[in-house]
């Protein structure tokens, strides 16, 4: 099990041809457990034994999200106060399940996950799946909002006990600097928003989530515009091309194949001197940032740096 660096989800949410999963909430229900604890009303943590109960037969009433999570993964403790908080947010039009894939293998297996944080959707018993990664708040109300239209097409409109229209309390406020990238993140400007993390680290540059927040601006604000296709082809042309290998990293990442992309710019760091060693160099530690120091596969990649360098 890997963690999934952040993924720009779908607009469009589907439920032709997904699973039934109605056969392993059953079979889990069957087993008599008690439900687990609850984080609020409109969260709560599920198990392999309570899956049916407070998924499946949830999804009947209102859709129901999934953040499939581990203790270690770093990005997921980035992604799952946003999901709780846009929860509560929506008032009980959906249900937020929490899920520790250690813990419960079988949930994790039914959803084929890969890499984590993944985040998936049951409505009316069958899986939808939403995204992957720490992907921004914007992003994640966009899908949830499409969510509860896919929802309604498909006779789901309940809400949960204790729904209300009004808004959650408010949230402790972010750092000016940090709470600015956020808006220009919200409205698209990615430059404004790596200006307002820059600004952040040179007041102070022991600012994790500065540097975090930064490198991911900086690896979407690479890769706008730029044809997968093309890049993928030039790298492949001409395996020692450093600007065409910085290209293919940045989308690896971005799609999730990291391990690949780390591989790839081991690689060249082992192929190039100088100059162009260092590009790669450097460029390969803002990725560990964008994926998360703790990320089993950042320390395995910054191993296989110090090797090739020395």
């Amino acid at each position: 099990m890997s963690q999934q660096p952040s993924t720009p989800p779908s607009p469009r949410l589907d439920l032709r041809g997904a699973v039934d999963l109605s056969g392993l909430g059953q079979r889990q229900a069957a087993a008599g457990a008690a439900p687990s604890a609850s984080n609020g009303p409109f969260v709560v943590d599920v198990t392999d034994a309570t899956f049916g109960e407070q998924v499946v037969q949830q999804s009947m009433t209102v859709p129901v999200v999934i953040d499939l999570w581990a203790t270690w993964c770093g990005p997921c403790k980035q992604l799952s106060p946003v999901l709780e908080k846009l929860a509560a947010e929506y008032g009980g039009r959906l249900l937020l399940a929490k899920v520790d894939v250690d813990a419960n293998p079988q949930i994790a297996q039914a959803f084929g996950v890969q890499s984590i944080p993944t985040v998936v959707a049951v409505i009316k018993g069958q899986p939808v799946p939403l995204f992957q990664g720490a992907v921004p708040e914007p992003q994640v109300r966009k899908v949830f909002d499409e969510l509860l239209r896919v929802a309604a097409e498909n006779g789901v409109t309940g809400r949960l006990d204790g729904g209300t229209d009004q808004e959650a309390p408010a949230e402790p406020e972010l750092p000016p600097l940090h709470a600015e990238a956020y808006d220009a993140i919200e409205r698209g400007d990615l430059d404004a928003a790596a200006d307002a993390y820059q600004r952040a680290l040179a007041e102070s540059p022991a600012d994790d989530m500065a540097k975090a927040g930064l490198a991911q601006v900086e690896l979407l604000r690479r890769t706008q515009g730029v044809d997968p296709a093309q890049a993928r082809a030039a790298a492949a042309a001409n395996p020692t091309d450093v600007d065409a290998g910085l290209r293919c990293a940045d989308l690896d990442v971005l799609g999730g194949h990291v391990e690949d992309a780390f591989a790839r710019l081991v690689d060249l760091v082992r192929a190039t001197s100088g100059d162009e060693r260092e590009r790669v160099r450097q460029r390969l530690l803002e990725l560990f940032d964008v994926v998360g120091a703790d990320d089993p596969r950042v320390l395995a990649a910054r191993r296989a740096l110090a090797s090739a360098l020395f």
